[in-house]
């Protein structure tokens, strides 16, 4: 087994972190951006479909772009954060298989099943929009997740013309504290873990 991770990793990635409703006017370079996808792309999917794609959306334009597709209540925390990351799921993964998945014929799993396609690709680009938000914070930044846009304005704006989907938003940078809410609680492990 590997080391447990020091407590103040465990505090800043987990114990610490929280859900941002603002952020402070400090930018976020191309490199960090890059560093957070050479993180996120190792956490597991099925058959390493890896359909997740992402748009990060810094420009002033670009926020402008998204402003319609946003919810009224989430517009201020998307235009004060240095980067909002588009997330999208693509319907055509399956495509990349031979490429990420050798060892077997895993595309055929998946050519003409729409069903498959659909189930796939939602579940592990879920998956891999939590593995973002631990590689954002393992590398410093804030995040604010979010699902209250309107996806199909969003793929109108930057997914057209693709078989993207777009599932979520996650605002990035750092996070103003004056902006948090009181934090909510949590289940304890008796109330909704087992052991058998």
């Amino acid at each position: 087994m590997n080391p447990k991770l020091a407590d103040a990793a465990l505090d800043q990635i987990f114990r610490n972190a929280r859900s941002q409703n603002g952020f402070l006017d400090e930018p976020v370079s191309d490199d960090t951006l890059r560093a957070l996808h050479d993180l996120m792309k190792w956490g597991p999917t099925a058959a390493n479909a890896c359909p997740l794609r992402i748009v990060f959306i810094r420009s002033a334009e670009a926020k402008e772009k998204l402003k319609p597709a946003l919810m009224p209540a989430n517009v201020g925390k998307v235009m004060s954060a240095p980067i909002t990351a588009l997330l999208g799921r693509d319907l055509e993964f399956h495509e990349h298989l031979p490429r990420l998945f050798p060892h077997v014929d895993a595309k055929s799993w998946f050519a003409g099943n729409s069903a498959a396609i659909d189930e796939s690709s939602r579940l592990n680009a879920a998956l891999q929009a939590g593995y973002l938000i631990l590689a954002a914070r393992s590398l410093g930044l804030d995040c604010g997740p979010m699902s209250g846009f309107n996806p199909a304005d969003a793929d109108a704006a930057f997914f057209a013309g693709t078989q993207v989907k777009s599932f979520m938003l996650v605002t990035l940078g750092k996070g103003n504290p004056a902006k948090l809410f009181p934090r909510s609680p949590r289940f304890d492990f008796a109330e909704v873990c087992r052991i058998v």
